[in-house]
C-alpha cells in the first residue's frame, strides 16, 4: 500500500488485505506535493517527473465524506480524514475567509482561511488545501511555518538554565517592565516563513550592563509574537484577506 499515514490507517480499519479501502483526503494529498491544487487529482506531470505510477496512489476524496466502515469496530462508518494542521484549522471552526489558527508548540504553524480560491503565495508562504466537505467546493488556506517558538523556552531552560521548568518563563518575563531593548532572533536552524533562509543563525541584540535574565526571558516570548506577526502580515499581503480572528492551540 502506498500513501500517507491516514491511508494506512483507513486501509487497515476497512479490512486491509481483505478488501481494504485505499484512499486519502485532499489535505493529506496536498502535503505530498503531488496533487494538483485546482483539479484535486494527482498531477500527471509531477508523477511523470518522479516516475510514480498513478495506479499506485490512493483515491483522493473530500475531507468530510464516506471513507468506508471500520470492520473490526462493529462497522462504524469513517466519515472524516484531515491532515495535522488542517485538522486544527477545522477543529477551531475557521470556516470563513479571514479566520486563522496558530498552533504554538516547538514551532508555530499558522493557517489562514482564504476561501474557495487558491491564492498563489509571493511572500514566502505555502498555498494548500484547508478542507473539503463532500458535495461542496474545496476551501483553501495559506500556511506559514515558524521553526522555533516553544523550543526557545526549552533552550532557556536546558542551555542557559535560567529557569527550571518551562512554565517559570512567564513569571521571569513579568519581573521586568519591558524587554530593556533586548531582541531575540531564534534562528537556531535558519528562518522559516516568510524568509526561508537556511543560512540564518540566532542572535540576541541590545544587551547592556542593565540586561538581566528577565529581559532575556521577555525577549524570548516576544520573539514568538514578532514571528507570528510577520507571518500574518505576509498572509494579508498575499491574499488581500484581512485577519478577522486568530484562534490558538498547542502546548506552548
Amino acid at each position: 500500500i502506498v500513501g500517507t499515514i491516514d491511508t494506512w490507517i483507513i486501509w487497515n480499519l476497512t479490512g486491509g488485505n481483505k478488501a481494504g479501502v485505499h484512499v486519502t483526503d485532499v489535505t493529506n494529498a496536498s502535503r505530498t506535493l503531488m496533487m494538483n491544487l485546482h483539479s484535486l487529482n494527482w498531477d500527471p506531470r509531477i508523477l511523470s517527473d518522479l516516475d510514480i505510477p498513478n495506479s499506485m496512489l490512493p483515491e483522493i476524496k473530500p475531507s468530510a465524506g464516506d471513507f468506508g466502515q471500520a470492520k473490526d469496530l462493529g462497522g462504524i462508518p469513517i466519515l472524516g480524514d484531515l491532515g495535522d494542521q488542517q485538522a486544527a484549522l477545522f477543529g477551531q471552526t475557521c470556516f470563513s475567509p479571514g479566520e486563522a489558527k496558530n498552533t504554538y508548540g516547538t514551532g508555530c504553524f499558522l493557517l489562514l482561511n482564504t476561501g474557495k480560491q487558491a491564492v498563489p503565495s509571493r511572500a514566502g508562504l505555502i498555498t494548500t488545501l484547508a478542507y473539503q466537505i463532500e458535495g461542496q467546493p474545496p476551501c483553501y488556506c495559506l500556511e506559514g511555518s515558524i521553526a522555533i517558538t516553544g523550543a526557545l523556552v526549552q533552550w532557556l531552560r536546558d542551555n542557559l538554565k535560567i529557569i527550571q521548568t518551562s512554565s517559570e518563563v512567564e513569571a521571569l518575563a513579568e519581573s521586568v517592565i519591558d524587554n530593556g531593548g533586548i531582541y531575540f532572533v531564534p534562528a537556531f536552524s535558519g528562518l522559516f516563513a516568510p524568509y526561508w533562509r537556511s543560512d540564518a543563525r540566532g542572535v540576541i541584540i541590545g544587551m547592556t550592563r542593565h540586561t538581566n535574565q528577565g529581559h532575556i526571558a521577555r525577549a524570548a516570548l516576544e520573539a514568538t509574537a514578532y514571528q507570528t506577526r510577520e507571518v500574518v502580515e505576509a498572509m494579508q499581503l498575499d491574499s488581500g484577506v484581512n485577519l478577522l480572528t486568530l484562534k490558538i492551540d498547542g502546548g506552548m
